[in-house]
């Protein structure tokens, strides 16, 4: 059993964010414990046909640009070399492959120690950064009979680019920018059907830093309230880059609406009829991957985890119930560029937290 002050959980971009301002805040020791086998986060785990010019932006980690890229380069092999590149620039204490499974209170002080379990030992902490972002949380909607299907039903963390897909009747579920990405990529080589449960709201003009307040100002609200956040994009609005003309003129943004069942060779409509697929590839999004909290009890009423913002108004990162416990790239910094700030005011808040339990 090993004690720190901090324990960070997860080596993505936000997680890399908190270790570099802890460490320039004089916070130690702290320990980074990252699931994966190497660094990259969850950019490490993307298809291998996702470019670095398909991709929405990359923000800079603090103190280290990324520099000039090659656009064409596959963003899982350009983005994990960055990262471990700044790990190892600021030495940052990374231990992998380490999956905390559970956090628990030691005691009943509100000011005690936390106790970190994982695969590969347990630590003590008086704070946790939690960093664990969404990947490894997708979430597929239950439609009846989908254990009937006799085809292929994969998730977005399975897509491994348009190839495998070719000559096959594949229907795309879900409204948000990766499914406008992936149909951009297998419609010129699949047949494909767009379902989403709501019209898609496109984005015609230029999406200006107005907007992007706007956007996030909205998961905020979310978040201070307690509910479970929306990610930042789901309120941007999407839009079709140049990429994507070729499968937007073979009509693969033609939404339709919910299908009504899953049948073992397709799907069946509201109106009866009936739609074959090879495959149903699920693009419906993720959940935040916070179960290793629930000993906390950190959820509200409203089945979110409630935050505060100590530093920053716009940045919420300290929960409510147990401000031992902060969160970066959780809401409104689930993204990379909120991930950087989130960053920034959980050390700061995890800092003030270490100073306030000494001096009680």
């Amino acid at each position: 059993m090993e004690r720190v002050e901090v324990v960070v959980i997860g080596a993505g971009q936000a997680g890399l964010s908190a270790a570099h301002h802890l460490r320039r805040l004089g916070v130690s020791p702290f320990v980074v414990l990252d699931a994966d086998d190497a660094p990259g986060g969850a950019w490490q785990h993307r298809w291998d046909s996702l470019t670095m010019r398909d991709v929405h932006g990359v923000a800079d980690l603090p103190g280290m640009p990324l520099g000039p890229v090659d656009d064409r380069e596959p963003a899982n092999v350009v983005v994990p070399a960055y990262f471990a590149a700044y790990e190892q620039r600021y030495a940052l204490p990374v231990a992998r492959p380490v999956r905390v499974t559970a956090v628990l209170p030691v005691d009943d002080r509100p000011d005690g120690l936390l106790r970190v379990e994982t695969t590969g030992g347990t630590w003590l902490a008086r704070s946790v950064v939690n960093a664990t972002g969404t990947w490894r949380s997708p979430f597929v909607p239950h439609y009846p009979g989908a254990e009937t299907f006799r085809g292929r039903q994969l998730h977005t963390v399975d897509y491994a680019g348009p190839d495998r897909l070719a000559g096959l009747r594949v229907l795309v579920v879900g409204g948000g920018a990766s499914a406008v990405q992936i149909l951009g990529e297998i419609a010129p080589v699949a047949r494909t059907t767009w379902v989403t449960r709501r019209e898609p709201v496109w984005r015609t003009g230029p999406f200006t830093e107005d907007a992007g307040r706007e956007a996030v100002a909205l998961v905020e609200e979310r978040v201070a309230a307690g509910r479970a956040p929306q990610s930042v994009v789901s309120v941007t609005g999407l839009a079709l880059r140049p990429q994507e003309a070729r499968a937007s003129a073979l009509g693969a943004y033609d939404r339709r609406p919910m299908f009504q069942r899953i049948e073992p060779d397709g799907v069946r409509w509201a109106d009866g009829a009936f739609e074959p697929a090879d495959v149903i590839l699920w693009a419906t999004g993720f959940r935040p991957t916070v179960g290793h909290l629930a000993p906390l009890r950190l959820r509200s009423e409203h089945g979110g985890i409630r935050l505060t913002a100590p530093y920053d108004r716009h940045t919420f990162t300290t929960s409510t119930a147990d401000p031992r416990v902060h969160f970066v790239g959780y809401g409104p910094s689930a993204s990379t560029i909120g991930a950087n700030r989130a960053g920034r005011a959980a050390a700061r808040a995890v800092a003030d937290q270490l100073r306030h339990d000494t001096a009680a």
